[in-house]
């Protein structure tokens, strides 16, 4: 690898497995410490399969003050922070919006939208002492077309999207750029957890006809993370093969 992260610090959320495991990975082969963190406690064999550029750290996402621990935990290890993903991110359950429990709603939103927005406002400041940063933020190509019986996902992860630009806009001036993913359907534990009759119907309407790889979402956050996006922020990327330009 060409070091395009060297000397930065990164957190990336979700990182016991999938995409958030294949940023960690690909961020640390650029040269940049990483916190990995996770609920699962699968970022700890993450840890100490890549070394000590790598530290995992336990989170609960929809718990600010444990998102405060793991931030903590980048300035204590690593003296700064320069890079967060917003990667962690459940489906939960499908149902039809009239039908939606209310608790499962609130749980999906406390994960994926509430979550999200807790990490940019505990970051941002530590950015700041920093000199600015780079945050990016995981939403879905389901904020951008109808997913049927996905209300509590779908919303949240339109909230992702409209949050990266709203904050992109009042940190740009601050040297703090922000960026979201919107990947489509991509080999994790959550796709593959999916009806193969969903799955099989997702690749069939996806152009490219496959579904990505996690590795294919970690190279678009070595981008956003690295100085060579410096001009790029408030942008929502789809990396979903073609999926929503049908």
């Amino acid at each position: 690898m060409s070091g395009r992260l060297n000397g930065k610090v990164a957190v990336v959320t979700g990182a016991g497995s999938g995409m958030g495991a294949a940023m960690v990975e690909a961020f640390c082969a650029e040269g940049a410490e990483v916190i990995a963190a996770d609920i699962s406690g699968k970022q700890n064999a993450l840890a100490e399969r890549i070394g000590s550029a790598c530290y995992p750290v336990q989170v609960d996402v929809s718990d600010g003050a444990s998102i405060q621990a793991m931030l903590a935990a980048a300035i204590k290890r690593f003296g700064r922070l320069d890079i967060l993903c917003n990667n962690a991110g459940i489906q939960g359950a499908y149902g039809k919006t009239a039908d939606y429990d209310l608790a499962e709603f609130d749980r999906v939103w406390a994960t994926n939208g509430r979550g999200v927005f807790m990490g940019m406002k505990y970051a941002i400041p530590l950015m700041l002492e920093s000199g600015g940063g780079s945050i990016i933020n995981t939403s879905s190509m389901a904020a951008l077309v109808a997913f049927p019986a996905m209300p509590a996902y779908a919303a949240s992860k339109a909230a992702v999207s409209m949050l990266t630009k709203l904050t992109a806009a009042e940190y740009a001036a601050a040297n703090i750029r922000v960026n979201a993913i919107l990947p489509g359907a991509i080999d994790t534990g959550m796709t593959q957890a999916m009806p193969s009759a969903d799955l099989a119907a997702a690749v069939k309407a996806t152009p490219i006809g496959r579904i990505g790889r996690p590795s294919e979402i970690a190279n678009l956050a070595v981008f956003f993370a690295s100085d060579e996006s410096s001009f790029v922020t408030g942008t929502l990327v789809p990396v979903d093969g073609g999926y929503t330009l049908l």
